[in-house]
C-alpha cells in the first residue's frame, strides 16, 4: 500500500457523525468502500491556518481596542460631570458672594440697632432675589391648610380666628424649587375648638 502525504487537517463531524480518527488524504483518496466516510475531515492549508489565526488576532486587538473606548469614555464621563457640578455650583456660589459682602459691611457697621436691623431686611430681600431667580420659592404657610407633604407640624396653637387645621405660625420657612420640595416648612396648626364642636 503506497504512503500518503497528508495536510494538516481539522476533524469536523458531518450530518451528526463522529469523525473519530478518520482523516481525507491531500490527493482525496477515501475508504476501501468508495463512499466518502461519515466523519472524514476537511483539510486546511497552513495558508488558510495563518489567516484564520490572523483574523482572530485582529478580533481581539479591536476587542481589547472597543473596551479601551469605553473605559476613556466611562472616565471622560464622570469627569464632565464633576466638571458640570463644580460649574453650577460656582455659578449660585457666585450669586451669592454679594450677600456675603453685606453681611460683612453690617458686622463692621457702628450704627444704632435700628439701622443695623433695617439693613440686615435688605440683605435678606437682596438674598430672595437671588433665590427667586434660581426659581426656589418658599412654601406658603400661615392661613394656608395644613399639608403634611409641606409643612412640618410642631405644635398646635388653640385659637378660635383661623379654621382648624390651618397654620397658625411659622417657625422655620420651607422652600420649593420649581415643584421638588427642598424642606418643609416648620409650622403650629390652629386647634379651634369652635369648629370642632360644630
Amino acid at each position: 500500500m503506497p504512503e500518503q502525504e497528508t495536510d494538516l487537517t481539522v476533524m469536523e463531524p458531518r450530518d451528526g457523525g463522529v469523525a473519530a480518527g478518520v482523516e481525507e488524504s491531500a490527493v482525496g483518496e477515501t475508504s476501501n468502500s468508495g463512499a466518502e466516510p461519515e466523519g472524514a475531515a476537511e483539510t486546511v492549508s497552513l495558508a488558510e491556518y495563518e489567516k484564520l489565526k490572523a483574523e482572530r488576532d485582529q478580533l481581539l486587538d479591536r476587542l481589547a481596542r472597543m473596551q479601551a473606548e469605553f473605559e476613556n469614555a466611562r472616565k471622560r464621563g464622570e469627569r464632565e460631570r464633576t466638571e458640570f457640578r463644580d460649574y453650577a455650583t460656582g455659578s449660585v456660589v457666585e450669586q451669592f458672594l454679594p450677600v456675603v459682602d453685606n453681611f460683612e459691611l453690617a458686622l463692621k457697621s457702628t450704627g444704632s440697632e435700628e439701622q443695623l436691623r433695617s439693613g440686615v431686611g435688605l440683605i435678606v430681600k437682596q438674598m430672595e432675589e437671588i433665590l427667586s431667580k434660581m426659581q426656589v420659592i418658599p412654601v406658603p404657610t400661615v392661613g394656608e391648610p395644613f399639608d403634611p407633604r409641606l409643612h412640618e407640624a410642631l405644635g398646635a396653637v388653640e385659637r378660635d380666628d383661623l379654621p382648624d387645621n390651618h397654620v397658625a405660625e411659622e417657625i422655620r420657612r420651607g422652600y420649593k424649587l420649581r415643584e421638588r420640595l427642598l424642606r418643609p416648612a416648620m409650622v403650629r396648626v390652629v386647634h379651634n375648638p369652635k369648629q370642632r364642636s360644630e
